[in-house]
């Protein structure tokens, strides 16, 4: 198939390995359409809610839609993601994340994973 649509009660929960107090709901893989290769999802995390410091094999965008992020990466850099700010890492950066608002944070979560040799 060539395209996919999802309708929002159609998401599925999944487990995310070292995150905690939050929810992970996929909403788009690659094999959803024909040669695809992102995955995609959105996360609500609760507040302090996040994901442990290390790295993945996967290219991330972050997009906050509501609430608020924080993130550190490898060089110490701390930052706050506000809704409408968006986070882009290559793969392997290592990083961590937290909910350090009053509200559950809601992330759109676009990974695209290492090609198949």
């Amino acid at each position: 198939m060539s395209y996919k649509i999802v309708r929002k009660n159609e998401a599925t929960f999944y487990e995310a390995p070292g995150h905690y107090d939050m929810r992970p709901t996929r909403l788009h893989n690659p094999q959803d359409v024909n040669d695809g290769k992102m995955i995609m999802g959105l996360s609500h995390f609760l507040p302090g809610g996040g994901c442990e410091f290390g790295s993945n094999p996967l290219e991330s965008i972050y997009y906050i839609i509501e609430g608020e992020m924080d993130i550190e990466v490898e060089d110490g850099t701390k930052t706050t993601l506000h809704a409408g700010d968006s986070f882009h890492c290559g793969p392997f950066t290592k990083k961590g994340i937290q909910n350090n608002g009053t509200v559950t944070c809601q992330m759109l979560v676009c990974l695209v994973p290492p090609e198949q040799k």
